[in-house]
C-alpha cells in the first residue's frame, strides 16, 4: 500500500525531490585517459550509483554523443573524447556546473 510513497523522503512519488537533492551533492569528475593503441576514452566519475541511475545516464550520454560506453565500478566510460560535450549534457540533465571537473 505504500508504494506511492518515496521510502527516502517520505514524500508521496510526484513531489519526491530525492534525485534532485542527489544531483546537487555529486561531485563529479570527467576526465579523458588513453587505452591501447592510442585510443581515447572519457570517464565520468564521483557519481553515487544508489541515488543516480547510472545505466539510464550512460544510455543518454551514449545517445546523445553517438559513441560506445558502459558503466564500470560507479563510472561511466564513454568511447572517444567528449570532454566538453559531456559536461553540457550533464547540465542540461540538472547538474550543478559548479560540482563538475
Amino acid at each position: 500500500m505504500n508504494s506511492g510513497i518515496c521510502p527516502k523522503c517520505g514524500l508521496p512519488k510526484e513531489l519526491c525531490i530525492c534525485e534532485e537533492v542527489a544531483k546537487e551533492q555529486q561531485r563529479i569528475t570527467v576526465k579523458v585517459s588513453k587505452r591501447r593503441y592510442g585510443k581515447e576514452v572519457t570517464v565520468v566519475d564521483g557519481l553515487d550509483p544508489y541515488e543516480i541511475d547510472l545505466e539510464d545516464l550512460s544510455k543518454f550520454l551514449k545517445g546523445r554523443l553517438a559513441c560506445g560506453g558502459t558503466v564500470k565500478e560507479n563510472s561511466i566510460e564513454l568511447q572517444g573524447n567528449h570532454r566538453d560535450r559531456v559536461k553540457e549534457l550533464l547540465t542540461t540533465r540538472g547538474y550543478s556546473i559548479d560540482n563538475i571537473s
